[in-house]
């Protein structure tokens, strides 16, 4: 017997290093899901890149705004990283949920760890460069770093992987060597 009411959606948790081209993989997911992937826009404390745009790239709030959002416990999960705070704000992916919507949370793996406890039924995915070198090459090629956050990336890139693969949280894999590959692969994954 049809109720005609929606099927809950899920949460698809997608991680890894700094560089390794999360952003660009989820963008294409979102768009190629005809509607069925929404992105969880995220709350941070740093600066905007330059072309990001507040409530679209992040919710780019202040240290003080972002503790009170802490305080009364509006967020999945947060973070400091790198001297700024991430997090995810709670009532926009539940509802998106409850729509029958994937909600994609592009975080980092102390963030997807976290989530892992709260939400145990979501999925996660970790997004893996092909080799460590080439992982150097994208972030020098940004150009958004200087010498010693590029080092501070890499080594906490190593830090990231081993921790997400050690954890048992991060069942699936997917090397982003080639884009549509990558793509695909997530797509398959978010809408299955």
């Amino acid at each position: 017997m049809t109720t005609g009411a929606t099927q809950p959606g899920k949460l698809l948790v997608v991680s890894g290093p700094s560089g390794v081209g999360k952003s660009t993989i989820d963008r294409e997911v979102i768009a190629r899901s005809n509607g069925q992937v929404v992105y969880s826009v995220s709350a941070t404390t740093r600066e905007p890149r330059e072309g990001e745009t507040d409530g679209q790239d992040y919710h780019f709030v202040s240290h003080e705004a972002f503790e009170a959002m802490i305080e009364n416990n509006e967020l999945l999960e947060h973070a400091d990283v790198f001297g700024n705070y991430y997090g995810t704000p709670a009532a926009p992916a539940q509802q998106a949920i409850a729509q029958g919507k994937t909600v994609l949370l592009e975080i980092d793996v102390q963030g997807g760890l976290d989530i892992a406890k709260r939400c145990p039924e979501a999925t996660f995915v970790l997004i893996v460069p092909p080799s460590d070198k080439e992982l150097e090459t994208r972030l020098r090629g940004r150009g958004t770093e200087d010498e010693q956050t590029v080092q501070t990336r890499l080594s906490k890139a190593q830090w990231e992987l081993a921790t997400a693969r050690n954890s048992g949280a991060y069942p699936t894999e997917i090397v982003n060597d080639t884009l549509e590959t990558a793509i695909a692969e997530l797509l398959s994954v978010a809408i299955n």
